[in-house]
């Protein structure tokens, strides 16, 4: 507002004169011996100004715009900037202006007019660019770049309410397998207290449980909250689009379970690392021909079907498991489907090895299979009991 008051103020006073000066110039150059009434008399007839103030008016909005489009862009590209980096363009920039002193006085004793500005710019910001240069060429000695992460605000990992309510993250941090800076927006907190405050009472455990996993990183680890939120400003945007915006300004990834968040931030070049795949590609493989030995907890969706989970819950069809259902029973895998949700694995009833399994008739059995059976058995048995 300040600019466009300013700037229309500016041409309605000084457009008149300009254009006055300008209109005796062309004047003196068409007839050199015409010295007198050379001048515009309508330079300053208030038609002339008022037009040259609407003019300003427009141009310093243009001027305005183009100042916090700048500001905005300077701020974004300083909250990026590792604190050596910092340091190193405030040393670069002291260090460029003091080596251009002798010969900006050279250059003032030459007397070269109105060149003498842009010498002074030049030589400013060149000897300050080759400093920074000299300086980011010798980071790996410089003190002040120990045990900062260069590049901007690599390392930081943004988190998403639904990595919050899942809880795992917290698990996940405390191995040491979470690498980076842990950051936590104030609009996915604001969406987990919303949760958390609902009639509902499922979800209102949920969000619940997101804040406790909050409290427990933030005491466990160290944990930034809403300080970098004015680089994704609400713009009626869901959350969703805000972190792919406020990832992208930061150079940040994102930790989340969300499936279409997944997809839209990496069309738009932004690191997702998802939990769900993490366990997903943890899972333990399993070929056809391979022998399991589950707990048959429901029937299937088709007739004769049996349902049984391995340990890290992915999901066996057994043909024929019907009729044990409640019980335990060596099955031989003759499937196994990878999805876009993990692993289906179909198998059979494996009456040979059910015959064969009573206690005297296994000591004849490899020790290592055996062993693996007994371990797959516990595990199958303890985790078919939930259900």
């Amino acid at each position: 507002m300040i600019l466009t008051v300013a700037g229309g103020v500016a041409f309605a006073v000084a457009s008149p004169m300009a254009l006055d000066a300008i209109y005796r110039w062309v004047a003196m150059l068409i007839n050199p011996g015409e010295q007198d009434n050379l001048g515009y008399s309508g330079a300053n007839s208030p038609i002339t100004q008022l037009a040259f103030g609407v003019l300003g008016l427009v141009a310093g909005a243009g001027l305005a715009r183009t100042f916090v489009l700048v500001g905005d862009k300077v701020a974004e590209w300083w909250v990026t900037m590792d604190t050596g980096e910092r340091v190193t363009l405030f040393l670069g920039t002291f260090a460029g202006i003091i080596t251009s002193m002798p010969f900006l006085l050279l250059l003032n004793s030459l007397n070269l007019g109105i060149y003498i500005p842009l010498a002074v710019i030049g030589l400013t910001l060149g000897f300050s660019a080759l400093s920074v240069y000299a300086l980011n060429s010798m980071a790996e000695i410089l003190p002040w770049y120990k045990g900062s992460t260069r590049r901007g605000r690599r390392g930081l990992r943004i988190l998403d309410t639904n990595v919050l309510i899942d809880g795992r993250i917290y698990d996940l941090a405390r191995t040491g397998f979470l690498e980076g800076q842990l950051y936590v927006p104030g609009f996915v907190l604001d969406e987990l207290q919303y949760i958390a405050d609902s009639h509902d009472p499922l979800r209102r455990q949920r969000g619940r449980r997101g804040l406790d996993i909050l409290r427990h990183l933030e005491a466990d680890f160290p944990l930034e909250v809403r300080i970098h939120d004015r680089l994704a400003p609400d713009l009626n945007d869901g959350v969703d689009s805000r972190l792919v915006r406020l990832a992208k300004a930061l150079g940040a990834d994102i930790i989340t379970n969300d499936f279409n968040l997944n997809r839209v931030a990496s069309i738009q070049a932004v690191r997702v690392l998802s939990i769900n795949d993490l366990a997903m590609a943890m899972r333990a493989n399993v070929m056809p021909k391979e022998g399991l030995y589950l707990h048959i907890v429901r029937e299937g969706n088709q007739p004769g079907q049996g349902i049984g989970y391995l340990e890290d819950g992915t999901m066996v069809v057994v043909d024929g498991g019907k009729e044990f259902l409640g019980t335990d029973v060596d099955v031989t895998v003759t499937q196994v489907i990878q999805t876009e949700r993990g692993k289906m694995i179909f198998a059979e009833i494996d009456f040979q090895a059910a015959h064969d399994g009573e206690p005297d008739n296994r000591k004849n059995d490899d020790p290592e299979l055996a062993r693996k059976r007994g371990d797959t058995r516990k595990r199958t048995q303890s985790y078919g009991k939930g259900f």
